[in-house]
């Protein structure tokens, strides 16, 4: 077989610039910007976080713009139905429920926002420490949590809660006594993972101190973990100070929480049920949001889910 020669003149010679020999076309993102992008994709999720901001902007601001503060009292109003003057009626002293409700949404989302960042801090710090420094630091450290793990955490909560004066800041503080264990393991594990890893070495190689290294490189890449816990905490936190305050361990009049209101709706439910079901309502509507756009971020901050 003899071999074709091909002309010379049918080649192209493709003169390449400097600079596009190794462009990237697709766009260079960070972990949030991809992780926002996939939970764009995820109706659920998205509705969800509509939800919960208009939640919020409402008991930011719903008080503020009542006609009644939420601790006006007038007989000559209690009871009343919702209506165009009332939407969410009044109670047994004439006060406003939308104003109440609102207030009460407040005061349960603070306490659950600080108790979410108190057992985000200190997990975070203790499970990045205990993995980190390994051995008998991390034998100790787990030791510990051993223990607080071995008790249940709303006994804690309740004995603490009957020791301490009812406030805000006792719950807050009850809340994250054992709150942030579940945290601290998380971490633990994640970075576990990572400590052995090339650029972990390559720091360490280079001089950096432990403490650069946990927070420029070890807590950066645990990020995703440390979000889904903390979005499931802020459920759990709100529930529980509802319980307590349901229980009459909490929160209690004249102060407005979600579980003082559910409380005071309770007693009434039979004659006035609109005072039980619009503060239960909100509280479910608050927990099911978080649970759908915890979800959602678990799925949009997993590596493993990008395409």
């Amino acid at each position: 077989m003899t071999k074709t020669e091909i002309p010379q003149e049918l080649f192209t010679k493709v003169v390449v610039d400097k600079d596009e020999r190794e462009h990237i076309a697709r766009p260079n993102l960070t972990a949030f910007q991809d992780g926002w992008l996939r939970l764009k994709k995820n109706k659920a999720a998205v509705v969800s976080l509509f939800v919960l901001v208009i939640v919020i902007l409402l008991a930011i601001f719903g008080p503020v713009f009542a006609k009644h503060t939420y601790f006006d009292t007038d007989y000559s109003r209690i009871y009343q139905s919702p209506s165009a003057a009332y939407p969410f009626g009044t109670d047994q002293f004439g006060r406003d429920q939308w104003a109440r409700i609102w207030q009460g949404t407040r005061i349960s989302l603070l306490i659950a926002f600080a108790a979410a960042f108190i057992d985000l801090f200190i997990g975070v710090t203790f499970g990045a420490v205990s993995a980190l420094f390994g051995g008998r630091v991390d034998a100790i450290m787990q030791r510990i949590i051993e223990v607080l793990v071995g008790v249940p955490q709303l006994i804690i909560v309740i004995l603490l809660m009957m020791v301490m004066p009812a406030g805000i800041w006792t719950i807050v503080l009850a809340l994250s006594i054992t709150g942030w264990v579940n945290m601290a393991r998380l971490v633990r594990a994640q970075i576990l993972k990572l400590k052995n890893q090339e650029f972990v070495l390559a720091a360490r190689v280079l001089g950096t101190s432990n403490r650069d290294i946990i927070l420029k490189h070890l807590i950066p890449n645990t990020v995703g973990v440390i979000v889904i816990n903390a979005m499931f905490d802020i459920p759990s936190a709100i529930f529980t100070e509802a319980f307590l305050s349901f229980i009459g361990i909490g929160l209690a009049e004249p102060n407005a929480s979600l579980g003082v209101l559910i409380n005071n709706g309770y007693q009434v439910l039979q004659n006035f049920p609109y005072l039980l079901i619009f503060p239960a309502l909100v509280i479910i509507l608050i927990m099911v949001c978080f649970s759908i756009l915890g979800d959602g971020l678990r799925d949009a901050l997993d590596p493993r889910m990008r395409q």
